[in-house]
């Protein structure tokens, strides 16, 4: 494999936007506000899963994949919605930050040829 940077191109559309925007927004009413606290990890993931990871030539080397799973989301999310109520809303400042890292430790690159 070669040593040399790789940068990334993302797919996600004004349309994907649009139409995640709207589905959350659902989410969030029907749900009386509790959707907003797993929202947080669809927006990166979303956009992690149309990213592909360009080589220094211009070839597709691979795509990210994010293996996070909706169990997870809301496991960690029910443990930040009760520090959210006893911290009278601060600790969803904190919250944002975790949600990131979370979503970036379960990623992974998805290469199109084995590496050795």
């Amino acid at each position: 494999m070669d040593n040399r940077a790789h940068r990334f191109r993302c797919d996600f559309s004004v349309g994907d936007a649009i139409g995640n925007m709207i589905l959350w927004l659902i989410l969030i009413v029907v749900t009386l506000g509790l959707a907003a606290f797993v929202f947080p990890y669809y927006l990166p993931k979303a956009i992690i899963l149309k990213t592909t990871v360009i080589g220094h030539d211009g070839s597709e080397v691979g795509r990210l994949k994010c293996d996070l799973t909706l169990g997870s989301m809301i496991g960690n999310a029910f443990i930040w919605i009760i520090l959210t109520i006893i911290t009278l809303g601060l600790a969803y400042f904190v919250y944002i930050y975790r949600v990131l890292r979370v979503v970036l430790m379960e990623t992974k690159i998805e290469y199109n040829i084995p590496v050795r």
